[in-house]
């Protein structure tokens, strides 16, 4: 089973992609954690250069191979090897988050976003997608005080840019889920981690095998 967390800065995927990892290992489901970009030692590389504040220069298009790049190696590495193992893979970000911020925040060419995509995952597909949606300016005030708590400050390329960059990322999001509702679940970011988390196992509850919950 593949599972992605999708969203824009500070919505809170993260915390509910680490929650349901929890969950899913109490129930003794094989299961990894992983992230994009950064999921490999190459990516982590590659995420350095990404997320630094100081690459202000970097091209959207020399960005958005970075991205390619990354997530070719992320499907080689990790996640084809774990699916062909019968393991569950939980993944923050994934080729959705490539459409947001490079097609619809970047404007750069969806319909080569995703031959990219395809090309670099083999055409694999995440079995279900957890959109973690909010309102930007209070995803944005969670990114910061994170950023600041875990002195990630140097780190905050994307969460640096222009408001209206974040609220095309937004509509992207919500798009792409429009577009694929067998895949995608929207999750109010707004409600307390709590009840978020109760909400996205209601929708893995069924997938999981009978006997293990």
């Amino acid at each position: 089973m593949f599972l992605t967390f999708e969203g824009i800065e500070g919505c809170g995927k993260s915390t509910q992609a680490k929650r349901l990892v929890a969950r899913l290992t109490e129930l003794k489901i094989p299961v990894i954690h992983t992230i994009e970009p950064g999921g490999t030692g190459i990516g982590q590389d590659i995420r350095g250069i990404l997320l630094d504040n100081s690459n202000e220069c970097l091209a959207p298009l020399a960005e958005l191979f970075l991205y390619a790049a990354d997530r070719a190696q992320h499907m080689t590495e990790v996640i084809k090897p774990a699916l062909l193992n019968g393991t569950w893979v939980v993944s923050d970000r994934f080729f959705d988050a490539t459409v947001a911020y490079q097609g619809y925040g970047r404007n750069q060419d969806i319909s080569l976003i995703k031959m990219l995509n395809s090309r670099a995952c083999s055409d694999i597909t995440p079995d279900k997608t957890f959109l973690i949606d909010c309102p930007v300016e209070i995803g944005l005030e969670r990114a910061f005080r994170r950023n600041r708590e875990l002195k990630q400050e140097g780190k905050a390329r994307f969460e640096r840019e222009k408001v209206a960059f974040h609220e095309s990322v937004r509509k992207g999001y919500l798009t792409i889920a429009a577009d694929e509702p067998d895949r995608f679940v929207i999750i109010d970011g707004s409600l307390n981690e709590e009840d978020q988390e109760a909400l996205i196992f209601e929708n893995i509850r069924p997938l999981i095998p009978q006997g293990r919950c």
